[in-house]
């Protein structure tokens, strides 16, 4: 029997995309736009957030590689055999799937779809140094990274993707509110975060029945486990007394959105109050400040001002924000829109950022634990649009025991 190497199966019909053809088709034109100024015959790409991007598809890898192949008059993914003929239902565009019947067909594909292309485009900060060398062996081209070029062009998002990155702090807002009802003394973490997470998962599946229903996560933290944004969710029980934190993360179609909260069961401490309304108006100040022309270092500067007015600059955990869309807590970041000090990207109509403070007191100290708040903000022409309804602070996030 021969075996081949790569094939095509365009099993069904095509499944609907997050957004319009128009959509994808300005995306490539963009992408095209830049390699012409690069002198570029193709672009692989192998990462989720920018396959998805350009594409709409996006992967589960288990191990095995994969691509999207952009020419001059082609959009083309490259897909595993174990997934069939969804990659290809899933993508704008054609699909080749690859199998592994004989090692490495992932490149031979690859070299099939790009028609001699001597001139690529590559994600380096994507592409291991593995690949790299079986795709210098496989293609015998010049290789160019435009990982910050992609980067750029995803930081200013359409009108299409503002109304998709709504719609999920729409969902957080859903999600959050679950989490509050569910919060009781006795209850476990995970318990709660279960609440939440179903919640979102049953209001995507209502309002968005052609998405791909996957991904979406909550991180609900109590206690000592406050200390760190991105802590999992563990089986403690909550106490009288404790600070928590909701965390809430939506995926519809590949784009992340979120809604963090500073929570106490039982009324707080005075130190803890303290605190807690600190980081509130350090989040109230960095709200005002995000508008068209502002900097993410300027921004930056002036929370780091007030903290350290307070005495708690000490305790800021990290950076103040960040940009949205295709990205999650696995894959994709635009690391150029983050609210850093070393960051000194202008802030214009179109970018879509959080407001995120979060102040860290260890355990020993008054006030100790985690504590933050986030909202969503779309940069307009004259001002930013938040997107995030469900309440801060101390007035609304004190549950009764």
């Amino acid at each position: 029997m021969q075996r081949p190497q790569f094939f095509v199966c365009e099993n069904g019909e095509k499944a609907p995309l997050p957004f319009s053809n128009a959509e994808y088709e300005r995306r490539l034109a963009q992408l095209r736009a830049i390699m012409a100024a690069k002198g570029l015959d193709a672009v692989l790409f192998t990462s989720m957030h920018n396959i998805a991007y350009y594409s709409g598809f996006l992967y589960c890898s288990f191990g095995r590689p994969y691509g999207c192949v952009v020419t001059a008059d082609r959009c083309t993914t490259i897909s595993a055999n174990i997934d069939a003929g969804q990659p290809w239902r899933r993508s704008f565009g054609d699909n080749v799937i690859y199998t592994d019947w004989e090692r490495n067909n992932y490149w031979r594909a690859v070299k099939d779809v790009a028609g001699g292309a001597k001139h690529f485009g590559i994600e380096g900060d994507h592409l291991t140094l593995a690949q790299r060398a079986l795709a210098e062996e496989f293609l015998g081209a010049e290789f160019v990274d435009v990982a910050g070029d992609t980067m750029q062009a995803r930081m200013i998002k359409s009108a299409e993707e503002i109304v998709l990155i709504k719609e999920g702090a729409r969902v957080a807002d859903i999600g959050g509110a679950a989490i509050r009802d569910a919060i009781r003394v006795g209850a476990r973490e995970i318990d709660i975060a279960m609440a939440g997470r179903d919640a979102m998962e049953e209001e995507i599946a209502r309002s968005h029945p052609d998405s791909e229903i996957r991904d979406s996560w909550v991180w609900f933290q109590s206690g000592i486990n406050t200390d760190g944004a991105h802590n999992p969710v563990t089986t403690r029980k909550l106490e009288a007394g404790d600070i928590l934190s909701l965390n809430t993360f939506p995926m519809i179609s590949g784009y992340y959105t979120a809604l963090e909260r500073t929570l106490f069961i039982g009324e707080p401490d005075k130190d803890s109050l303290r605190i807690w309304e600190a980081n509130v108006a350090a989040h109230e100040l960095g709200l005002s400040l995000i508008k068209p022309g502002a900097t993410c270092s300027g921004i930056t500067a002036e929370i780091n001002k007030f903290f350290e007015s307070e005495n708690l600059l000490q305790y800021r955990s990290f950076g103040y924000g960040h940009s949205f869309g295709v990205l999650s807590h696995y894959y994709g970041r635009e690391a150029g829109l983050e609210l850093r000090e070393d960051i000194d990207t202008v802030l214009e109509p179109g970018m879509v950022v959080s407001m995120e403070p979060m102040l860290f007191l260890p355990e020993g100290l008054p006030g100790a634990g985690g504590y933050r708040e986030h909202d969503i903000l779309v940069v307009g022409e004259s001002d930013a649009e938040n997107i995030t309804g469900f309440p801060y602070g101390p007035e609304h996030n004190i549950v009764s025991i």
